[in-house]
């Protein structure tokens, strides 16, 4: 279903909106991410005050995630990744937000400069965020750039799946399997730009709230 909202609310208004929020509630409206440097900061301070385990008592991995592992993914996340350059990139992209079924719905919407392209909606995984996706936009909507023929381009739609990245959380249960982020990307390893942390990291502290705009 959010695939076929998704693609109904973008035909319905064309994507030609490009300042304020269009009229009714499903109507499409521009997104810009300006995470405030207070929220990105708080951060780094709860990564630095993690109260720490003892080490394990062992060689392998059979006591959990390995003490060494875990300092050293937190060192990266506190000090070494660069969450204004991520925000760059994707802001570089024509975002917008939807309301589907009372959710508001982040995507990002890239249309291929060639004539006929075919429109698809990519979703990502879970967890994760529209960033694991972000590496194919070229290649899909402009295929000649990449060794590719026009006849294969594509218009994309990229969206957030609620409760993850920029979207909004579900309200209420409608009888299907349904999940709920509680580490999202604002920002977290599913949704870091490259480059990537160690291939060995787990997942570190994050903050739910943090990217949202006004």
């Amino acid at each position: 279903m959010l695939h076929l909202n998704v693609a109904r609310n973008v035909k319905e208004t064309g994507m030609s909106i490009t300042t304020e929020a269009s009229a009714g509630a499903a109507g499409i409206r521009p997104f810009r991410i300006e995470t405030p440097e207070a929220e990105l900061e708080a951060l780094r301070g709860r990564i630095a005050a993690t109260r720490w385990p003892h080490k394990e008592l062992v060689e392998d991995r059979s006591q959990g995630v390995q003490s060494a592992t875990i300092h050293e993914l937190a060192d990266y996340w506190a000090s070494d990744y660069d969450w204004r350059q991520c925000e760059a990139k994707l802001n570089a992209l024509p975002q917008f937000k939807t309301e589907i079924d009372g959710v508001d719905v982040h995507f990002i919407h890239v249309k291929s400069p060639h004539a006929d392209a075919l429109p698809l909606i990519m979703t990502h995984g879970w967890p994760g965020s529209v960033i694991e996706l972000l590496e194919v936009v070229g290649p899909l909507t402009d295929p000649t750039a990449h060794g590719g023929r026009a006849e294969d381009a594509f218009d994309l739609v990229l969206p957030s799946l609620p409760g993850y990245g920029f979207s909004g959380d579900p309200t209420a249960h409608d009888g299907r399997p349904r999940t709920r982020s509680t580490s999202c990307c604002r920002p977290s390893p599913a949704t870091a730009c490259p480059p990537s942390p160690p291939r060995s990291a787990g997942i570190p502290p994050a903050s739910r709230g943090l990217g949202r705009t006004s």
